[in-house]
């Protein structure tokens, strides 16, 4: 948020800007994201299960709000520890823990309020989602954020561990049997989506990480091996679709042509000579890759329990 001229426009501003800075704050966006991914586990565990959906409509209501609020405090104490770096990227600069608009005491009464309260919130909803919950917030404040984020160019691996418990958190929400298939091809697709995704932003924001001495993968080994590496991954996620075959031929199928396509432009846009334009367009597909397979699985697992 840009810094206002004027002590009276500046007051009005801040009065009327503090939900604005509240909600950047905790990343309402990775909270919007996540919540898509927690929805299509707990979807997919009530058709594996031929559970009724409205049967368990008080565990799914704390599940969204539970979440919601351990993601949200996950992004603040992100957003507090980070100070320092966000501070030279020009990305991150005019996050309100930089401005000072969220003094590091608010911000960490903020993230630890939303944490014990989503915690809680998932217990009652399940144990296991609760621990699920809790796991996920470890894994992203302390190896990812304190850890590895600033030592190790697998920083991205390691918080790809945060990054694929939302779905656990939806199934465990309505069931506690974690045998089936289903919910780990949610789980490594999960895991492998975030390897190309993070690389695209990190090719992006390459200057920015580089002032600020992130070891991101394009930084420290360059775009050759990015590129290489991104393509790694990408088959690894072709391979993993048919993980969705115990769920449904057709989800697997879906899965593998989403993730083929995928494939298939990063080779055919690939530009080494400027690979920025490359870099945004595959961050582009990958969002609109994760959304669309989430939603048909979302959509299938509910629309065909319902027919049953």
């Amino acid at each position: 948020m840009k810094n206002q001229t004027g002590q009276v426009a500046h007051a009005n501003v801040q009065v009327h800007s503090l939900p604005a800075i509240f909600f950047a704050t905790i990343k309402t966006g990775i909270i919007k994201s996540n919540l898509i991914a927690m929805f299509a586990g707990l979807s997919m565990a009530i058709y594996v299960f031929h559970l009724s959906f409205f049967e368990h409509i008080g565990a799914i209501i704390l599940a969204f709000i539970g979440s919601s609020l351990v993601i949200g405090s996950a992004g603040a104490f992100n957003n507090l520890y980070d100070r320092d770096i966000d501070a030279i990227m020009e990305r991150t600069k005019t996050r309100p823990t930089v401005t000072g608009k969220m003094d590091a005491p608010n911000g960490l009464a903020i993230g630890t309020t939303m944490a014990l309260s989503g915690v809680a919130l998932l217990y009652v909803s399940s144990p296991l989602a609760a621990l699920f919950g809790f796991l996920g917030l470890f894994l992203y404040v302390v190896p990812y954020t304190m850890w590895t984020k600033r030592k190790t160019i697998y920083n991205t691996e390691v918080g790809s561990l945060s990054g694929a418990v939302p779905p656990l958190i939806g199934w465990a929400a309505v069931s506690s049997d974690l045998g089936h298939w289903e919910i780990w091809a949610l789980v490594v697709t999960m895991l492998l989506w975030q390897m190309p995704h993070f690389y695209a932003i990190a090719i992006r924001r390459f200057d920015e990480y580089k002032a600020a001495s992130v070891p991101m993968l394009p930084v420290v080994k360059g775009l050759k091996r990015t590129y290489a590496q991104t393509n790694f991954y990408l088959v690894l996620l072709v391979l993993s679709s048919f993980m969705f075959w115990p769920l449904s031929p057709y989800i697997a199928g879906v899965a593998f042509v989403l993730s083929t396509a995928w494939l298939v432009f990063s080779f055919k846009s690939y530009n080494k000579t400027d690979v920025a334009p490359w870099a945004k367009k595959m961050f582009i597909f990958s969002l609109n890759h994760i959304t669309l397979l989430f939603l048909i699985i979302i959509a299938f697992s509910l629309i065909a329990e319902w027919l049953r």
